[in-house]
């Protein structure tokens, strides 16, 4: 009686086991991978480098985009003749390496002044000066470039960047002598400087800041 129970339970295990290989497919592998993340820690070293690039990219492309602007500036004022800063400006954008760039962007008119009379059409008269300045744009680039090079020109109202000259001024003026910079260093220039014959030279030497010999560190 044991001997026909065992082999009836043999031949049920024999025909069951078939079914469960059919209907389960995976592998010990698959139940790790089901666990853990195989691509530790890669993937998240990824998605963080790119987290801290990206306003880095940004900053750049902000960068060429004003590199790449002609500014009011580079007219003559309320023209479409560029004057000679517009055309060392385009100069410049054609020797640029590794290839000159196909997209130029260009202020809005800003330099038409509002008047009492025009107010009503300042809006065409601007997009005409415009119309008319991405023209001699397109036509110097051609010169430079050649007639088979398609030049873009976009037109924008970005604010025109810059800062106070006198801080770039004050740095170079104070290079000469030693130049530093501090908290008391007023522009950047270390405040009064020191005196030479009760007559200040406008600069810092080391070891003092506005023409005061420092004591921190002591």
């Amino acid at each position: 009686m044991s001997r026909c129970c065992s082999i009836l339970w043999a031949g049920v295990l024999l025909s069951v086991a078939p079914l469960g290989c059919v209907h389960s497919q995976s592998t010990l592998g698959d139940h790790y991978r089901n666990w853990v993340d195989p691509a530790w820690p890669q993937r998240y070293n990824y998605a963080a480098r790119q987290a801290v690039l990206a306003p880095f990219a940004q900053q750049a492309l902000n960068g060429q985009f004003l590199n790449h602007t002609v500014w009011n500036w580079h007219f003559e004022t309320g023209t479409d003749r560029l004057n000679g800063a517009g055309i060392e400006k385009l100069n410049s954008l054609a020797r640029a390496t590794p290839q000159p760039p196909t997209r130029i962007y260009l202020q809005t008119a800003r330099d038409i002044a509002p008047t009492p009379e025009n107010l009503d059409k300042l809006s065409a008269l601007r997009d005409d000066l415009n119309a008319r300045r991405a023209a001699t744009i397109r036509k110097y680039m051609t010169t430079q470039l050649g007639p088979n090079v398609e030049i873009e020109v976009y037109v924008h109202d970005a604010p025109p960047p810059g800062m106070p000259a006198r801080f770039g001024a004050r740095a170079f003026a104070d290079s000469a002598t030693g130049y530093q910079g501090g908290i008391g260093g007023g522009l950047g220039g270390g405040g009064a400087g020191p005196t030479t014959g009760g007559t200040s030279t406008g600069g810092a030497t080391p070891g003092t800041a506005g023409g005061t010999t420092g004591s921190m560190g002591r």
